[in-house]
């Protein structure tokens, strides 16, 4: 009789602490407890674990298991603990032998079930990721070896049962590091939505040139058009325009779905996440919430494109939540035992019609809505909001010669292809002069790289005299304007801006007011 050790990690947002599961076997008469802030399905590890060991072939140990799960004041969740529990009660009883060396450069993670197999467990990427910081290896389910691979290529072992984990603790190289390959950890460069071509949207020439603009720069983007104008068309399109994700970037979006409910689909590592959430969606499910803290739409959409339709329809709550996020990139959720934070850099995309019935300012005439209920529509979303969008343009209703007509060659060579290569030439630049987009510069680097001449500073103050915009609204201005130049710029890094790149950035900034 004796304790053992066993290392794995818990998930507390986007950290992952180093868990120690430590196991004693005593005289007394038979009892299975564990400590240490367990949950629910921890607490029930006990049957699961019981029932792996006596199915493969090993003894469940008579008189008192302890199991502590330190630190013990730390909150304890899912069932990634089954496996190294089973392994410290096999350690503890003498079943297996491996010296403490070799098992300390080691974390432990799956669930067991009932026959000794090792199923899946959520948050592997994430917890690969902190092992590896620290220099250790990962055994973890055979069907999450993919996704830890990502984060530890040469470090992660996968074992289908726990008769395959102790012949595995037994081999004298599973600490060395694997040369095999990562099973495609390496981002195809594809797009998300690789079948979606800008092309395909009939007419639209500012809109396609506002959503070009919001991909090379990363701003935000409010569209307002009647129904059936190619608002969700066009915002389905723009993960096609953006590159895809490399390095920490990509680990990060990975970490977050992995931690998610839904889970980490490893087909998409390196791919620019597109979220398309209900207009009945709450607060909590919108930033992120309930008893485990999960992210929420904000955070999945991280370094991606997070897509509002029928932005009015959305409660009020909901679209002030964003507010924050939007300028600072980070969202902080409190609870009673918990706080934490998971990152919100993402690109809002929204879509409203100009009033309640969709059709004002139609050829038709078939508004029939009063100045009032106009007015109370447009009231729902706030001007606090509004001011932190920075492209607002209006898409009308397509002419039956642009739906019907044959499609010109000119049109035609707008494909998302032709527009990826100029997005990825834009952040190339930015990237090499500030370090980042244009859409997160600072008041500092605004003065720095957004440089106006004589004209260009009368314009606008006169621009701003007349449409009444705000600090922030000048700022935005000048973020959309830098953008535009960088991509005419081909290739070359600038600081001075055009009176012609001012001119778009302040149209594509109030079209939505025509």
């Amino acid at each position: 009789m004796g304790v053992a050790r066993v290392a794995s990690r818990a998930q507390l947002g986007l950290a992952a602490p180093r868990v120690d599961v430590e196991v004693h076997l005593g005289q007394g008469l038979p009892m299975f407890s564990i400590v240490g802030l367990p949950a629910t399905a921890v607490k029930e590890s006990k049957d699961r674990v019981r029932a792996a060991l006596q199915n493969s072939a090993f003894e469940f140990p008579a008189g008192r298991i302890t199991v502590n799960l330190s630190p013990a004041d730390l909150p304890k969740e899912g069932c990634r603990y089954d496996l190294p529990i089973a392994l410290g009660i096999l350690l503890a009883s003498g079943q297996i032998e491996v010296a403490e060396s070799r098992l300390g450069a080691c974390e432990f993670y799956g669930e067991l079930g009932l026959a000794g197999e090792l199923k899946p467990v959520k948050g592997i990427v994430l917890a690969a990721a902190h092992a590896v910081r620290d220099a250790r290896h990962v055994v973890v389910p055979a069907a999450n070896l993919r996704e830890a691979r990502f984060a530890a290529a040469k470090r992660a072992r996968a074992a289908d049962s726990l008769l395959a984990v102790c012949a595995l603790v037994r081999s004298a190289g599973f600490e060395t590091e694997s040369e095999e390959e990562t099973c495609g950890a390496t981002p195809s460069g594809e797009p998300v939505n690789g079948h979606l071509d800008i092309a395909d949207v009939r007419g639209q020439a500012i809109p396609k040139r506002a959503l070009i603009v919001a991909a090379a720069g990363g701003h935000s983007l409010l569209m307002i058009g009647p129904p059936g104008t190619g608002k969700s068309m066009l915002a389905q399109r723009l993960p096609g325009l953006l590159p895809a994700l490399e390095g920490e970037d990509a680990l990060d979006v990975a970490s977050i779905a992995s931690v998610s409910t839904r889970g980490f689909n490893a087909c998409e590592y390196g791919r620019r996440p597109f979220r398309s959430p209900h207009h009945t969606a709450s607060a909590g499910a919108i930033i992120g919430g309930g008893s485990q803290a999960r992210p929420g739409e904000v955070s999945l959409a991280h370094r991606g494109v997070l897509f509002l339709d029928e932005l009015p329809e959305f409660n009020r709550s909901v679209l002030e939540s964003l507010r924050e996020p939007l300028e600072s990139g980070v969202v902080a959720i409190s609870r009673a035992a918990m706080q934490v934070e998971y990152p919100a850099r993402f690109q809002l995309v929204a879509a409203m019609n100009p009033c309640p019935c969709g059709y004002l300012g139609e050829p038709t005439g078939n508004c029939r809505c009063a100045p009032p209920e106009i007015a109370r529509y447009r009231a729902r979303i706030s001007g606090p909001l509004l001011d932190r969008i920075d492209l607002r343009v209006a898409v009308p209703a397509v002419s039956s010669e642009e739906l019907l007509g044959e499609r010109s060659a000119e049109k035609s060579s707008l494909t998302s292809a032709r527009a990826a290569e100029r997005v990825r030439a834009a952040h190339a630049v930015q990237r090499a002069r500030a370090g980042k987009l244009n859409a997160a510069l600072d008041g500092g680097e605004l003065g720095n790289f957004c440089r106006l001449d004589r004209q260009g500073r009368r314009l606008l103050a006169q621009a701003r005299a007349k449409l009444a915009l705000s600090a922030r609204g000048v700022h935005r201005v000048l973020r959309v304007a830098r953008t535009i130049a960088d991509l005419d710029s081909a290739g070359e890094a600038s600081t001075q801006l055009g009176l012609s790149h001012l001119a778009e950035a302040l149209q594509l900034h109030v079209a939505d007011r025509a």
